[in-house]
């Protein structure tokens, strides 16, 4: 088959990476304008592109898919297949019937479950202990379209949402490479999806890493996890803002108010609204990640609190 893929982000890379390596050609790679990025603010290609280029493969990166050039340049590719996995951009419903055999999606979620923009990071926050891949048509309805193929995968205890990520990513190119052959040969069967069973991952926003220590220590470990890598945990100590990178719950009693940090010799606990938060990896202003080791050695927390 001839391939138009569309991605933007690290999560698309390996499934690009084992298309370029089949036995389809990727005829364009569709990814978002560079964006500026770090320190200097310099213009950055996306993941997508960089790996698009580096097999010689035409990228494209258009601000919208709406113009009728756009939609004259997707035809003129007279590709068989779209797949689309973290884009990005809407696809207008004209640009989804121009491939042959339309357009895919690679969904890092179980659907119905957790359609949007932050299905890895919800399904942690939510406790789920099983997630996956969804191989899905694109309709133009949020992650509604039939299902082609699942794949799933159990999250591990203590996993973060960055190396959940990094698992899935993985997972999202075997699951596309496994349903292929049938898509070609006109051999599968959608199945709808059950819209009472749909959940709705919202977009992370900064302030929800901000920690309340009134909650339960299993709902902060959550969240600590799912916040890792970004925006990243955080709570007050001494006034400033320290990052807390891991974290584990323990299923016990402190005895103390929430937040206080209690006086215990090698580790860095801490009263929760119920049982106690074990902090495992910290990060103070304008310094590194460090042990909570190496943070109790270099910080007395007698009667100190958090928050």
């Amino acid at each position: 088959m001839k391939i138009v893929f569309a991605g933007t982000p690290e999560f698309a890379a390996p499934t690009l990476e084992m298309l370029l390596g089949g036995a389809h050609e990727v005829c364009a790679v569709y990814t978002q304008p560079d964006r500026p990025a770090g320190r200097g603010r310099k213009l950055t290609p996306s993941p997508v592109k960089l790996l698009a280029q580096s097999h010689g493969v035409p990228v494209f990166q258009p601000t919208s898919l709406k113009e009728l050039v756009e939609q004259e340049r997707l035809r003129s590719l007279e590709a068989d297949l779209m797949i689309v996995v973290a884009y990005g951009l809407i696809l207008p419903k004209f640009v989804l019937e121009i491939p042959r055999l339309g357009c895919v999606n690679v969904h890092a979620s179980l659907l119905p479950r957790w359609r949007g923009a932050a299905p890895i990071q919800r399904a942690i926050l939510a406790g789920d202990e099983v997630t996956g891949i969804t191989i899905m048509t694109v309709e133009p309805r949020l992650d509604a379209g039939p299902m082609l193929h699942k794949k799933s995968c159990r999250i591990a205890p203590l996993e973060t949402a960055g190396e959940l990520h990094d698992r899935l990513a993985r997972l999202g190119a075997e699951a596309l490479s496994e349903v292929l052959p049938d898509i070609e040969a006109g051999l599968i069967r959608p199945e709808v999806q059950d819209e009472s069973q749909a959940t709705y991952a919202a977009k992370l926003e900064k302030h929800e890493a901000r920690l309340d220590w009134s909650m339960s220590a299993i709902d902060l470990e959550r969240r600590i996890r799912a916040f890792n890598p970004w925006p990243v945990a955080a709570t007050l100590y001494r006034g400033e803002i320290m990052r807390i990178w891991l974290a584990q719950s323990l299923d016990e009693s402190a005895g103390a108010e929430p937040g206080t940090i209690l006086e215990r010799e090698k580790t860095l606990d801490v009263a929760t609204g119920s049982g106690v938060l074990r902090v495992i990896e910290v990060q103070l202003p304008g310094g590194r990640r460090m042990s909570a080791q190496a943070f109790l050695n270099a910080h007395p927390v007698k009667s100190e609190r958090f928050g």
